[in-house]
């Protein structure tokens, strides 16, 4: 290799790790509250973050949409990976009702805001969509490109465009425990006694 294209390739390696994507520590809560165990990547857009009710020793991944405008509780331990879009307000229908009025109008007809929320220790699969209004319960698992509208009870696998349950974590967790009966009390102290 040439002596420009060595230092052009060095530049470039510098340039990426300045400026790609980062794991940023620690998340201020509206409320004040230091989260030192939240970890949200810089690549990945919050929006109305006031809005945002969030737990301690949460990861949020890169390439994600995470919209608390219509308010977004995400509880302690959640895992969003990447390329994951979390809404709490949609205007998919309303564009198509209002057409050109849409633009400018007040309280367009369709116009969906709704709270979203996610409970402890629940994973989100990559390339997912939570819709507004959404409910999912502590211990689920999102499998990978699964369209989330509505309730997940608590521990549920979901998947599929829509999600459905496909079965229940507690039952992937069983032989685990199991084999390492010393976790069983952390686990148990969210899942209660699961």
């Amino acid at each position: 290799m040439t002596a420009p294209r060595m230092l052009r390739a060095r530049l470039l390696s510098l340039w990426r790790a300045l400026v790609g994507p980062r794991m940023l520590y620690g998340w201020r809560a509206p409320g004040g509250n230091w989260l030192a165990h939240t970890r949200i990547s810089s690549a990945t857009r919050v929006e109305s973050p006031e809005r945002l009710e969030i737990g301690d020793h949460v990861y949020i991944g890169p390439f994600n949409l995470i919209d608390a405008s219509g308010g977004l509780t995400i509880g302690e331990g959640v895992q969003i990976t990447s390329h994951c879009a979390v809404l709490t307000h949609s205007s998919h229908q309303a564009i198509r009702l209002a057409g050109r009025s849409y633009w400018g109008h007040a309280d367009p007809p369709g116009y969906v805001r709704r709270p979203t929320s996610i409970g402890d220790y629940t994973f989100i699969g990559a390339h997912s969509v939570v819709m507004p209004g959404s409910r999912i319960g502590r211990g689920v698992v999102v499998k990978a490109y699964s369209y989330v509208d509505g309730e997940v009870p608590d521990f549920a696998v979901v998947g599929g465009q829509p999600a459905v349950v496909l079965g229940d974590t507690r039952e992937h967790d069983r032989a685990w425990l199991d084999a390492h009966p010393a976790q069983r009390g952390h686990y148990d102290a969210w899942a209660g006694g699961g």
